[in-house]
């Protein structure tokens, strides 16, 4: 049976494996909180795009209302968010609390990883209204995953360039890759199963509105056309 954490440790080893575990789980999800669109929206004099078109912080709202160079620079920050806390958190010394030896890395990096997508979609800052979780989830997996992280984009991409439902497209993609890690990894691979599965419902979760707006016919398509109409967010 794999597991994360060594059995029989000594109560002030339980102890700094969970203080490092909460700490780092934290800091992961106070990263994820810090929106993209509301770091460009400061440095373009405030704007909120969280007022203007779909209301949703995403990037496909930002490419929408603001234009695509407001976009990239959304994208970037929400990838980078899930990028930035799995290569550094799981190894760095923080606040006087060790890297415990106790604490398998493992566990840690999917912990940060899952914490910053969290973060992403229920910001503590925001009042909990976040994005989809899309971005800053391929972040993570592209640390972990590299393969999986471009056999997902190219499944995106496809699915936008046949439908143009960003929504479909991710959710799409994170349902098919825990499927794909399901039936070739399982069961030796189970952690990163485990991992991919809790992102893909986190994700499906958020996307719950943009899928009961496709079943009734009026979810709006994807236009590379930069527009103030009110349209949902996707990513």
């Amino acid at each position: 049976m794999f597991s994360y954490v060594k059995s029989r440790l000594p109560v002030p080893t339980i102890v700094s494996v969970m203080l490092e575990l909460g700490l780092k789980f934290t800091i992961a999800y106070l990263i994820g909180s810090m929106l993209g669109s509301s770091v460009m929206g400061w440095f373009r004099g405030g704007v909120d795009i969280r007022k203007i078109g779909s209301g949703n912080p995403g990037g496909t709202n930002a490419l929408r209302t603001q234009g695509k160079w407001f976009a990239l620079g959304v994208m970037v920050i929400d990838v980078g968010k899930g990028i930035v806390p799995v290569i550094l958190l799981p190894t760095l010394v923080m606040f006087g609390i060790e890297v415990d030896p106790g604490l398998n890395r493992e566990l840690l990096i999917y912990a940060v990883g899952f914490a910053a997508v969290l973060g992403h979609v229920y910001p503590i800052w925001f009042d909990f209204r976040g994005g989809k979780g899309g971005a800053t989830a391929i972040g993570v997996v592209c640390i972990l995953v590299p393969w999986l992280a471009i056999a997902i984009m190219i499944l995106w991409l496809g699915i936008i360039g046949l439908t143009g439902y960003v929504g479909l497209a991710t959710v799409s993609g994170v349902a098919a890759a825990t499927v794909y890690l399901g039936m070739t990894g399982l069961p030796e691979d189970y952690p990163i199963f485990i991992f991919v599965l809790s992102l893909a419902t986190l994700i499906i979760f958020a996307h719950r509105g943009n899928i009961c707006r496709m079943w009734n016919g009026t979810e709006p398509r994807f236009s590379w056309r930069r527009s103030g109409k009110r349209t949902e967010e996707n990513l």
